[in-house]
């Protein structure tokens, strides 16, 4: 994996703000998580290798630029990161893993604490992490994870993984990401090693989430937590799409959702206190469940494709 400094995309997108739109080094640098020397190398680099002469010029894979910057002022967004679109869907995770991948590398800094949740899409980031160089890393599940399906798409399997390759730690959370009611949730939450790694989301410096929503072909169903015909009843209620498995709907609100919600994990308003909660999903179809994740705060940071990209920049 490159090198931040050697991230063509990443250096057209810092020459773009520092030259077109007048931002100073350091607004750069607080906005992309980046120190002020790294900003200024590469600018110094941009300049050295013909890439900045009088204007910024795009090289490959970086066309989206300006798309990026729409969306991000049109919803207040930290950053956004768009990449191609593609018509195979198992393609297209691993066009926004290796994107995603290449993000997280640069937010993830040494004594880093990092929440992830579960999903597919996230299995495609975390197997695309390499060449790592932060060290001291915690990395802490977002849910609880155990005994269904396809138990490699869970938030414990997910962190374990990236435990191993930052050679960091890890603490995974001894409990199903969903059970049968609330009083039965409460109880699993209040139990100590349970509500410890729970207490570990309010000191995230990173979050990286997946955006579902209501389909056959969610993680949620994947995982073997939910059935088709709950699917069909959370259509019924207008559900537009789900982080952690708690569902929302298009503002983003959670609370006519509140009796179904039996999931063993964070809270979604804790995501909104993370200084990079990162949102990766792609797909037309995922665009009223992206929208919401803004919308509620959830995500301050997201990694989509040119397609769902271009629907979030008309504002419809």
């Amino acid at each position: 994996m490159k090198k931040v400094i050697d991230d063509e995309r990443l250096m057209v997108k810092i020459c773009d703000m520092y030259y077109n739109q007048d931002m100073s080094q350091k607004q750069i640098a607080d906005q992309l998580g980046l120190s002020r020397p790294t900003i200024s190398r590469m600018i110094a680099g941009a300049k050295e290798q013909g890439i900045v002469t009088i204007t910024v010029k795009n090289l490959e894979d970086t066309d989206y630029v300006d798309l990026e910057r729409t969306i991000e002022t049109i919803y207040d967004l930290k950053e956004v990161i768009v990449v191609a679109h593609e018509g195979n869907p198992e393609r297209q995770k691993q066009t926004l893993g290796k994107a995603a991948a290449s993000y997280l590398k640069r937010v993830i800094k040494d004594n880093s604490v990092v929440g992830v949740s579960m999903g597919t899409t996230l299995y495609s980031v975390v197997s695309q992490i390499d060449d790592v160089s932060a060290k001291n890393v915690l990395f802490v599940p977002l849910i609880g994870g155990m005994g269904h399906l396809r138990s490699e798409l869970h938030s414990n399997s997910l962190v374990e993984i990236l435990a191993r390759k930052y050679g960091g730690e890890y603490i995974p959370m001894y409990a199903p990401a969903r059970v049968s009611n609330r009083m039965i949730r409460t109880e699993f939450q209040n139990e100590k090693s349970i509500a410890r790694v729970i207490k570990m989301c309010n000191k995230l410096d990173v979050a990286l989430v997946g955006i579902g929503y209501p389909s056959k072909s969610s993680s949620i169903m994947a995982t073997g937590y939910y059935a088709k015909d709950e699917m069909k009843v959370m259509k019924s209620k207008q559900v537009t799409g789900d982080i952690c498995m708690q569902f929302y709907d298009e503002d983003g609100n959670t609370e006519p959702y509140k009796k179904e919600n039996t999931v063993i994990g964070i809270e979604l308003k804790k995501l909104r206190k993370v200084p990079h909660s990162i949102g990766v999903a792609a797909g037309s179809e995922k665009l009223s469940a992206i929208r919401g994740a803004i919308r509620g705060k959830y995500i301050n940071t997201l990694i989509t494709d040119v397609e769902c990209a271009k629907r979030l920049a008309e504002n419809k």
